[in-house]
């Protein structure tokens, strides 16, 4: 039987509501490979089983399961039957060696796990009787520490599992365990990265993008578009607003001082992804801010932005670097989008010396030339929405 056995960590720790998380993981499993013809997924406590069409990809399925947030690791793995009375590896060591025929390697290991304690044989039994066989018949030599292949085995209580190796998933919590957020997302590298991390603790994500539009092209909405795609294959459906922010921002430069510009521009941006956030009955808002990259992210100017919200603040990346933030980036898929050129409204008329310590109080001040409902109402009027499903 060909399967895959998909392992969780921080799931196993929630006492009383972990049956709540566990199901939450089962349907995200079975939403992400549906198309796949695949039928059964079941919970069998501190291990997941996907039974796999014949004809499926392994490479498919590989993608999509990596994509899984909640899942710590998986392996695409082969079972034999198991006789709990009478245990007996011959025919699980044959299959083992015929699989491993197929590689290349000079040294190897073998290591298992016992679900079912009624099993006579321990782990370290299983190990020892398959890794004699496997060195009898191939000649290879065994290394504890360092391998070249590990033989993976998974004894449950009706079937052994085997495969040879284990493929990382994005950890963390399943989408859907911790509401929805409002992620105001640029064609940046920083904000995706940001969107993900949320994801990745069990949030369904709203995206939100401001665009210069109707005073530049809409090239950086085609890069969030694409952004947003491939956030999806995280989420499976999401949802994008596009607001054209070039007018508004022209009328903040007429009436305020240019210092003030770039924190009177985020305040804005977050006073209309407050009200689509409340509409859509999200939580939260999430920036990609990191704590002293940019003018509008100094401590003082973080403070003054945050006063414009109701609803908190979340910010994934405020203690992270630029090569840390770019990492996770090629790690998720985002970056070769992000990096490429765009007209950002955040560059559009961005004063020379912008004020990086801003007080509240001499902002509010300014802010009282701007017909602040009237240019909420504006954002909110002119929104464009796209709907985005993983698979297509």
């Amino acid at each position: 039987m060909r399967c895959a056995i998909v392992h969780y960590h921080e799931l196993a720790l929630k006492g009383r509501n972990r049956d709540y998380f566990e199901d939450r993981l089962v349907r995200n499993i079975q939403l992400a490979l549906k198309d796949l013809g695949v039928t059964q997924v079941e919970n069998l406590r501190s291990r997941i089983r996907v039974l796999l069409p014949a004809e499926t990809s392994s490479a498919i399925i590989r993608q999509r399961l990596s994509r899984v947030c909640g899942i710590a690791n998986f392996s695409l793995a082969n079972s034999v039957p198991l006789d709990l009375t009478n245990p007996n590896f011959d025919a699980l060591s044959a299959a083992i060696i015929e699989e491993l025929k197929t590689k290349s390697f000079s040294s190897f290991r073998v290591t298992a796990k016992r679900a079912d304690k009624r099993l006579p044989l321990t782990s370290m039994d299983a190990e020892r009787i398959v890794g004699a066989a496997i060195y009898e018949q191939m000649g290879k030599a065994v290394s504890l520490k360092d391998p070249d292949i590990t033989v993976y085995l998974e004894m449950l209580s009706r079937d052994v599992y085997f495969s040879v190796e284990k493929i990382p998933g994005p950890g963390g919590m399943p989408v859907g365990v911790s509401g929805k957020v409002a992620c105001l997302i640029s064609g940046g590298i920083d904000s995706p990265v940001a969107s993900f991390r949320m994801i990745k603790r069990g949030c369904r994500a709203l995206f939100v993008h401001f665009s210069g539009r109707p005073l530049v092209s809409r090239d950086s909405e085609d890069k969030v578009r694409d952004l947003v795609q491939t956030l999806t294959a995280y989420l499976h459906k999401s949802r994008l607003y596009v607001i054209p922010f070039g007018e508004i921002q022209r009328e903040i430069v007429l009436n305020t001082p240019a210092p003030f510009r770039v924190v009177l521009y985020r305040r804005m941006m977050v006073r209309i992804a407050e009200e689509l956030a409340r509409r859509e009955e999200c939580w939260a808002l999430v920036t990609g801010d990191s704590l002293g990259q940019v003018a509008s992210q100094t401590p003082e100017n973080i403070s003054v932005i945050e006063d414009a919200a109701g609803l908190p603040i979340l910010r994934p990346l405020i203690g992270m670097d630029k090569l840390e933030i770019t990492d996770d980036a090629k790690r998720i898929g985002t970056y070769e989008t992000s990096i490429e050129p765009d007209q950002d409204c955040c560059k559009l008329f961005t004063p020379p010396h912008p004020s990086t310590k801003t007080r509240l109080e001499e902002l509010l001040s300014v802010e009282r030339a701007l017909d602040i409902p009237r240019l909420v109402k504006q954002g909110i009027e002119k929104a464009e929405l796209s709907e985005f499903i993983f698979p297509a």
